[in-house]
């Protein structure tokens, strides 16, 4: 019988997977356009209309209605640390998108209730003061008060984190405690730390406390990676580039998704890169990293991408703009290229950490000085990441190298700091994409995610395109925002580039990856300001339904409960969007009942653990199987 106007006619050819009914903006210039695709094996079979697929759907074929909806390539973001945040998910209390203090203290001060002796309450990353209605931090006294007897550790940006008096307890900070080189422990008349630890400049002080709070073990580190991966499915990501990052041991904190991409339970596609831990060694951890593996080692699920994003420590600036600007080692140039060379010689490609003009010039020149000696060949790639300062210049010698770029909107959380550090006339050519994309480089876009900016790709989509902060603080020049067609390319095909892989991710035609996300919003044509608040409906990737909601609740896989029970996860998820902050017409919360109401509306809704009722009025199944 018909079922959504197709008639089963397939037999040896069927497809697994037909959209039908949608707005496709496959990115592929021979047909920009469609209204349906199917799929087989993973991999994108046919594109057009309906007749273009009918005489693919079969008797087992699994028809999606998309009901007149924006379909777009899965997002791929080229510069998440999505390893590590897998690691560490279920134990975070995420302030993402909230948008009062007093709603994330109301958070806060729920979850310390029910979090065991012995752990922390950890709000790491994915905020920034400027997005609350009371433009500040919180204080030590209200994280006190809140939690008398918890250790709670308040993370923002890479500029400070507050703790309460428990914290500090669990920390081992007293008056004896010595201020670690590049940071600051404050102090109060009497000696003792007060609770606010800063970076000046540099946010080790920051993340080596943190390291001190109790971490995951076993299954339950599996299980915080897969709920992870399936937030990121949410936003209708399907691929991501990990930077990797400090704290992030290789094989230790990879041996994760290596086992998860074994047992065919990633939701992800993850290109992973290697970075040097341990300052003084990281020659030897390159050279033994390159008798271990090799560049794209790996399947399409999970591979080996290359080195960085530091390879020197000495060579890496930091990007803590409420301080100066770092100035470098004046001869950090000595082993930095000894690591370059190193690489080079072997065929492995890298990606740097490079905040400002000033070390991506001195790096260039050492790359110059190499490529005479014919070590840069064409076919190994390499890019700078961020380049918030990078001049018109230092972007030519890029493109002479053969060089990319990937740029990430960590000023939509910083950009206020950017500006009274160096001004708005700097802050508007920050990062200057449209100079980069002018000389023809790869620009791919990212997030920076999850302990500075959000993971949650359409506020960085929304930055490319509007140049606004989270605090709606207008930045960037209108010759480096971009329109919407341009700024998705940049999180898909772009992305794809940066990993080898535009033949076959980042466009929606047949012999690429069925990696696709039908939109709860058109983001070429919704307004502006709605921008952020645009989710996925149901995302595919290897033609795998990997989240689901809305009409079509319930046919994603199912995941294991979060844990431990008392994860904040379990309780407010994670992204917070039940607000409806920034949209036009929605009331904000009034009160703390209000506020913690409508986190658990949140819950209720978008984390979804498999316990849901489908939609109130839902009259039809938008998804057939024949």
């Amino acid at each position: 019988m018909p079922v959504g106007g197709l008639v089963p006619r397939a037999t040896d050819n069927a497809a697994e997977l037909v959209v039908r009914n949608a707005r496709i903006h496959t990115q592929d210039p021979r047909r920009p356009h469609a209204t349906a695709l199917a799929v087989t094996d993973g991999i994108v079979t046919a594109v057009g209309d309906d007749a273009d697929v009918a005489d693919r759907v079969g008797a087992a074929t699994r028809v999606v209605d998309a009901l007149g909806r924006r379909v777009v390539p899965g997002l791929n973001d080229a510069h998440l640390h999505v390893i590590r945040g897998g690691l560490n998910y279920v134990l975070e209390l995420r302030w993402d998108g909230v948008p009062t203090l007093r709603q994330g203290l109301a958070m806060l001060r729920e979850q310390a209730a029910r979090t065991p002796k012995g752990q922390w309450v950890r709000v790491v990353g994915g905020w920034s003061a400027e997005q609350f209605a009371e433009r500040r931090l919180p204080t030590v006294a209200e994280l006190n008060a809140a939690a008398p007897d918890t250790p709670v550790f308040v993370l923002h940006l890479y500029q400070a984190a507050v703790l309460n008096r428990a914290a500090l307890r669990a920390a081992g900070f007293d008056r004896d405690t010595p201020d670690p080189k590049g940071g600051q422990i404050v102090r109060g008349r009497d000696g003792e730390p007060t609770g606010m630890l800063l970076a000046a400049p540099s946010a080790l002080i920051l993340y080596s406390t943190l390291a001190k709070a109790p971490v995951l073990q076993g299954e339950d580190r599996k299980t915080s990676t897969r709920h992870f991966l399936r937030e990121l499915n949410r936003f209708g990501l399907t691929s991501a580039i990990d930077a990797a990052g400090g704290f992030q041991n290789f094989p230790d904190n990879y041996r994760t998704v290596v086992e998860l991409a074994e047992e065919g339970r990633l939701s992800l596609r993850i290109a992973y890169h290697l970075f040097p831990q341990t300052p003084g060694q990281e020659i030897a951890d390159l050279t033994r990293w390159i008798e271990m593996a090799r560049p794209e080692d790996g399947d399409a699920w999970l591979r080996l991408n290359g080195a960085g994003e530091n390879l020197t420590w000495a060579a890496a600036d930091f990007e803590n703009f409420s301080q100066p600007r770092p100035d470098l080692a004046p001869d950090y140039e000595a082993e930095f290229e000894k690591a370059v060379r190193l690489l080079m010689e072997n065929g492995w490609g890298f990606r740097l950490h490079a905040t400002y003009d000033e070390t991506i010039r001195r790096d260039l020149a050492v790359f110059e000085k190499l490529a005479a000696d014919g070590l840069f060949p064409a076919g190994n790639r390499w890019l700078f990441d961020h380049a918030e300062t990078v001049s018109p210049d230092s972007l030519d010698r890029v493109a002479a190298l053969g060089g990319a770029l990937s740029v990430q909107n960590r000023l939509s959380f910083q950009g206020e700091a950017f500006v009274r550090r160096y001004g708005t006339g700097a802050a508007a050519d920050a990062p200057p994409i449209g100079d980069m994309l002018t000389r023809g480089l790869t620009v791919g876009a990212g997030t920076d995610a999850t302990r500075v900016s959000s993971y949650n790709p359409w506020v960085a989509l929304h930055w490319l395109v509007s140049g606004r902060t989270v605090g709606d603080l207008a930045l960037r020049a209108p010759r480096h925002r971009l329109d919407r067609e341009t700024a998705l390319a940049l999180f898909t095909r772009s992305g794809a580039a940066l990993t080898g892989e535009e033949d076959v991710k980042g466009v929606l035609r047949p012999g690429c990856y069925a990696d696709l996300a039908i939109l709860s919003e058109d983001f070429l044509t919704v307004a502006e300001p709605v921008i952020p608040h645009i989710e996925s409906l149901l995302t595919v990737t290897g033609g795998r339904i990997v989240y689901a909601a809305a009409e079509y609740e319930g046919l994603d896989e199912e995941l294991p409960p979060v844990s431990p029970a008392w994860s904040p996860v379990a309780h407010f998820g994670g992204y917070q969007a039940a607000s409806g902050a920034g949209l036009p017409g929605v009331r904000q919360a009034e009160s703390l009942a209000e506020a913690v109401a409508e986190a658990e509306l949140h819950r209720q809704w978008r984390v979804r653990r498999g316990s849901l009722a489908p939609t109130a009025g839902t009259s039809f199944d938008p998804c057939f199987s024949l």
